[in-house]
C-alpha cells in the first residue's frame, strides 16, 4: 500500500459522534426518536465505536455493555457509497471483542439474519412494529391508578424494569424516562408499580417503549393513556414481541397495523426475562 493510499480505522466515538450517526439512523428510515442521544450515551460511553475511511467517518456501531454478563449491538451502519468493502464487517468485529464474555444481543432485520447466525447469534423470537394514528380526539378515562413516573421513587422504576431486562440499566433508564417531549406513565395500586410505558417523540410520529404490564388489562390502560398523549393524527408505533400472544391481541384489537419485522437474537441463549409481561420493547437499538 502506498504512504497516500486510504486507510480505514476504528476508534471509540466521542459524544458529538453519536449525533450524526443518529442522523445516518434517521436517513435509514430508521426513525429515531428526538433526543435518543442522552440516554444511549448514558448506557455505557465507551460502548459506541465509529469507522473512519481515509480520516472520515464512514461506518458505525453500538455494542453497550449492561453489565460483566450482558451486552446489546444495535446502530450498526455503514455509508451506502462505501458497502461491500469489508467496513461493516470489521466494525461489527470490534463491537464482538469489547462484548467478550458477555451475552450480546440484537435485533437482526430480516436481509441480515443469516450474516448473524453465521457470528453465533440464534433466533430467539420475532419483533413486530405496529403502527397507527392517533385519533383526532384521543381520550382515555380518568384513573387515579396512572401517574408520572417522575412522581414515583425512581428505585422502584429500576427495581421493576429489572425483571424485564438481563442487567440493571438504571444509568440509561433515568435518562429514558425523563428525555425532552416524552410522557412516561406508571400503574400503581396500593402503592405498588403494576406497569409502565413511555412514549417518545420521533422523528416522524412517536413510539411506543417500553411497555410492560402484570396483566392485559394493565397494558390496555397504559396504551390508551399513552395514545392519547400523541398529536392527533401523528403515527404512534409499538413493537412488541410476538412470543407474547396477548401482546399481539393488544395491538390488534387497537387496530394497529403490522409494519416492519426484527429477529431478537442472542450469541448464548434467550435471557430469563419477563416477555409474557413484555407488551412493548424499548428501541431496536439498545434493547
Amino acid at each position: 500500500m502506498s504512504a497516500n493510499a486510504p486507510s480505514f480505522e476504528i476508534r471509540p466515538m466521542v459524544r458529538g459522534e453519536l449525533d450524526l450517526v443518529i442522523e445516518w439512523a434517521a436517513s435509514e428510515n430508521w426513525n429515531p426518536g428526538l433526543h435518543d442521544a442522552d440516554a444511549f450515551w448514558a448506557a455505557d460511553p465507551s460502548g459506541f465505536w465509529i469507522g473512519l475511511f481515509d480520516g472520515q467517518p464512514v461506518a458505525a456501531v453500538s455494542a453497550v455493555k449492561y453489565s460483566r454478563d450482558y451486552g446489546f449491538m444495535g446502530l450498526y451502519i455503514v455509508r451506502p457509497d462505501l458497502r461491500g468493502c469489508g467496513h461493516g464487517l470489521a466494525i461489527a468485529q470490534q463491537a464482538m471483542a469489547y462484548l467478550e464474555g458477555c451475552n450480546i444481543g440484537l435485533d437482526g432485520v430480516v436481509e441480515q439474519q443469516e450474516n448473524y447466525r453465521k457470528s453465533g447469534f440464534v433466533v430467539a423470537h420475532r419483533n413486530v412494529r405496529y403502527v397507527l394514528n392517533a385519533p383526532a380526539f384521543a381520550s382515555s378515562e380518568p384513573d387515579d391508578r396512572l401517574v408520572p413516573l417522575s412522581g414515583l421513587p425512581f428505585e422502584d422504576v429500576a427495581r421493576y424494569d429489572r425483571q424485564f431486562f438481563p442487567a440493571d440499566r438504571s444509568a440509561f433508564l433515568r435518562k429514558w424516562i425523563a428525555q425532552l417531549g416524552a410522557t412516561a406513565i406508571g400503574f400503581c395500586e396500593e402503592a405498588r408499580l403494576l406497569g409502565y410505558g413511555v412514549l417518545r417523540p420521533c422523528r416522524s410520529g412517536f413510539k411506543i417503549g417500553p411497555m410492560f404490564a402484570e396483566t392485559p388489562e394493565i397494558a390496555a390502560s397504559l396504551l390508551t393513556r399513552l395514545i392519547a398523549s400523541a398529536r392527533p393524527g401523528e403515527q404512534v408505533f409499538l413493537d412488541v414481541p410476538e412470543c407474547n400472544p396477548r401482546a399481539v391481541d393488544l395491538a390488534l384489537r387497537f387496530g394497529m397495523d403490522a409494519t416492519f419485522e426484527t429477529a431478537q437474537m442472542y450469541t448464548h441463549g434467550a435471557p430469563d426475562i419477563g416477555m409474557d409481561k413484555t407488551y412493548g420493547i424499548t428501541t431496536f437499538e439498545l434493547g
